[in-house]
Parts: C-alpha cells; structure tokens; sequence
C-alpha cells in the first residue's frame, strides 16, 4: 500500500477545511473569543493587568481609533467591509490577535501599524456592471449569488473611481451598451481604474466579453470630455466564462497604455496587468519598516522572490550590494527591467523563472543569497522554494504575507530542525476595514557552534589512577521526521536522517 508524502498530508491540514453554512461563518467571524483586549502585548504592571481582565469590554481603555467607525451605507449589501460594524481600534487589536493566535508561539507580536486616515486609500478599482430591477448598475461582483450589489460610491475606494464609474454607466445607456451577463452575452464585464497616488495619473481599462466595441470612437471622447485626468485608456477583452478580471488581448485607445507613480523616492511604471499594492501610503511604511528589521550593512546579495514589478528589490537596492528578482509572470519582469532602467539602478537583474527552481538550482551551484525577500500570493510559498530555502540556507530571511495562515503553515518548515529564529513579527493594517491584513516576520539563521569555539576542557590531573568510568552507550533510535518534505527511505534533501 503507497504511503501518502509527509508534505501532501502537512499541507492538507492548511487547505482542506470543512466548509461551513452562512450562520455558522457569521458566528464564527464575530466570537467574541476572536478579539480580546486581553491580548494586548504592553507590558503592563501586574496590578494594571489584574485590572483590565476584571473590567468588561466596554470599560476597557479607549484608543484614539475607537471613535472612528465607518459609516457606510452599503456595508451590509457589498460585504467588502467585513467590519464596518467596529470601530477603527477594534479592527487594529482584532488582526492582531489573530496574528498572535497564529504566530504567538515564534515570539511577541508587536501592536499593528494602523492608518491616521483609513478611509479613501484603495488606488485600483474593480467594479463590475450588471442589472438590478430593469436598470444598469455597477458596483461589487457577488459571487456566490451570482449579481452585482450596486454601490455608488464606496468609502474605501479612491474617490474618483466612483465618479469615472458613473460616468461610463451613463454613456452604456447612452450608446445603447448593456452589461455582460454569464450565458446571455452583452459587452461590459469590469472596469479597472488604477490612480498613481503621487503622480495623479489615472488609468481606465475596459474590460468587455466581445471584441465588437460599437461606436468606440465617440464613446471615448466622451469619456475623455466628462474625465480629461484620464492619462491612459484601454480596452482588453475577456471572452471567457471564468470571472477574471483582464483577458489575452488588450488595446491602447489613449495615452501610453501605463501610468507611472513614486514609492519611497523611485518612480514605478504600472501597465494594468502589473502588481502594486493598492495601498500606496501604508506600502511605504510597510517596506521601510520591513528593510529596517533586515539590517542592512551594504555588502548583502538579495534574493526579491515573488518580485512582481520589483518594488521591495528596488527600495533595497540602494542599501546592498546586489539584488536579483524572480518572477514567473513575464509581463511583470518586463516592467520590473523597464523601472529599473527608468530610476538607473544597475546593481539588480530580473530574471523570469519559478523561484523555488532557480533557489534550488543557485543552492546546487554554490551560490547562496545572504537575505532572501519573499512576498508571495495568499496561497503562500511553494514546497518547491521553502525546500530551494533549507538548501540554501541564507543568513537572513524577510517574510512578507497578505495571509498569516499560509505564513505560519510555511514557518513551520522554516524553522523545523532549530535552523532558523523569528526575531520580529510585525503586522501592517494594509487593508482597514476588512478582515485582511500583511505581516512581516524577519528570521535569522541559528549558527551551529564550530568545533574550534568549543570550551576546553581541564586536563585531568595526573595523580589520580582510577581508570575512567566508560559511559552507557544510548539505545539505537530510529531517524527523526526533521523535515516536513521528508520522501522515500526517510531521506530530507538527499540525505538521510542517521548519520554516516
């Protein structure tokens, strides 16, 4: 009978999860075991502790966010914001304490970097258009029913994309231009509006199920009168039945086809496929706290894993002797050459490749990364780089998530073996208002102790004759699992668990 792999039934614990009804998630979600202020991480006197834990919620110590709610009428009906029935701080000490709850056991969670203003900063839009009562309306795509829920204008979202939204709703009527609907065709499915934040640049992509655009002359210098901070206009087609956003085959109607846009003193082109987080304001904070945790002398070579338009790689540069991006999307790596080129970084190279494969291969040939940077989807890394990683071995390891879960998962096999330490985990509120939030844990290779750094011991004096007591030899025992991606004969990257 053929054994499952060790790795397939560790990750089976992370992905297959029994799905649960709509009462019981709502449940779930809201517990109040889910958030508590007992979890704070100050480090309180035991008096003042003893104190909190005897008073209830509401007399709990106020925070300046906790009179900060959000006060959207479409909350209920749009469900992007998963907490709008909280206030700000609630929000902040809740994604910690699921933060703790997940990585607690590495070390102390530090309090999360919230937003003086966490309202209005989302800079790419997505809003699909549909039917409601006989009309066309556009707002947030609901899967699960299968609709659109109309929203107007939407509190976190920058505020011109409702605006540019309404306006292409009033042309669709106009031109006689219906949504797209699954099964029944039309024209319109999205609209992808992205704002460069210290550019101001706007760019719009129409996204449509047909490639027949009727009238698309007149439609766009109508857009372009209602909206002249457009800088860029596209349309790209996605015939499919699947809910993508973008499809295979795009076409510049105005402007370049990108816009540009300045991170941490570099300027970015973003081309509509490009990924940037949509959070210009809080990204800065994010990586400038993330570099500074790395402590960086200058003579480093980084490894920017998952590099998308090389952002992290980039702002790094600047700080150490060499940096190389991975990515897999070759669009991505395109724009990442092109901006490096635009801000005249000549210390980094980008390189379109899987980034487990091309860790494992440079580990095989020698040559080791002293950092490795890595931001990967919410799926987490693959098996394929943390096993790239244990064989490489660097010194230091940045860990950027938009999902701690997949992040504890993988932090587990990280630090299997006593290899790797956490010495920072620190939460950035990237997304206020929803349950989502980016965390940083910073890791440091455990360095065995060499031979030669071995206290000596005392030479034993010469006048004692006793012969030496001879010491009890350990019973034979059977090689430890020390790595989840432990195969056949119990080997963990080509080696086996006894010792030669």
């Amino acid at each position: 009978m053929k054994k499952e792999p060790v790795e397939e039934k560790f990750y089976a614990r992370f992905v297959a999860k029994p799905k649960l009804s709509k009462k019981e998630r709502r449940e779930a979600f809201w517990a109040e075991e889910d958030w508590d202020e007992d979890d704070e991480d100050e480090e309180d006197e035991p008096v003042e502790k003893a104190r909190r834990t005897r008073h209830s919620r509401t007399e709990a110590p106020k925070f300046p966010e906790d009179g900060m709610e959000n006060r959207c009428p479409a909350a209920r009906r749009c469900s992007g914001c998963q907490m709008a029935n909280l206030s700000y701080g609630q929000t902040l000490r809740w994604k910690k304490s699921q933060v703790t709850k997940l990585l607690g056991s590495y070390g102390k969670v530090r309090p999360v970097i919230g937003m003086a203003d966490p309202f209005h900063y989302r800079y790419k839009v997505q809003t699909a258009f549909g039917y409601s009562r006989g009309r066309v309306v556009y707002g947030v795509w609901q899967s699960k029913e299968g609709r659109v829920a109309p929203v107007d204008g939407c509190l976190i979202e920058e505020e011109g994309a409702a605006k540019i939204a309404a306006t292409v709703r009033k042309l669709m009527q106009s031109f006689k231009l219906s949504p797209w609907m699954e099964g029944r065709g039309g024209f319109l499915r999205y609209l992808l509006i992205r704002r460069g934040y210290a550019t101001g640049q706007v760019m719009v992509v129409l996204v449509a199920g047909t490639p027949v655009f009727p009238s698309k002359g007149a439609f766009v210098r109508e857009l372009l009168r209602a909206h002249p901070e457009i800088t860029t206009l596209l349309f790209s087609v996605n015939t499919g039945e699947l809910n993508l956003m973008l499809g295979d085959r795009e076409e510049v109607l105005y402007g370049p086809g990108y816009i540009e846009d300045e991170l941490c003193g570099l300027n970015f082109r973003i081309s509509p496929a490009s990924f940037y987080q949509v959070n210009p304001l809080q990204t800065q904070c994010l990586y400038t706290e993330a570099l500074a945790l790395c402590e960086l002398s200058g003579a480093e070579r980084v490894l920017d894993a998952y590099c998308g338009v090389g952002t992290i790689g980039m702002i790094a540069a600047g700080q150490v002797k060499e940096v190389i991006g991975v990515e897999t999307v070759e669009a991505a790596v395109k724009d990442a050459e092109k901006n490096a080129a635009l801000n005249g970084i000549r210390n980094i190279r980008f390189v379109c490749a899987d980034a487990g494969e091309f860790l494992t291969e440079a580990a095989e040939a020698g040559e080791k990364p002293d950092l490795v940077i890595l931001d990967p989807p919410r799926a987490g890394a693959s098996k394929a780089f943390i096993q790239g990683l244990r064989k490489a071995m660097p010194e230091k390891i940045l860990y950027i998530s938009c999902n701690p879960e997949t992040q504890a998962r993988d932090l587990v096999l990280l630090t299997a073996g006593k290899k790797y330490a956490v010495e920072a985990i620190q939460p950035v509120d990237m997304f206020p208002w929803t349950h989502h939030i980016e965390n940083i844990v910073f890791l440091r290779r455990v360095n065995p102790v060499k031979p030669a750094e071995e206290p000596q011991r005392k030479p034993k004096s010469a006048s004692r004759e006793t012969a030496p007591v001879p010491r009890a030899r350990k019973p034979h025992q059977r090689p430890s699992r020390r790595s989840q991606f432990a195969g056949k004969g119990n080997k963990a990257f080509g080696k086996s668990g006894r010792r030669s």
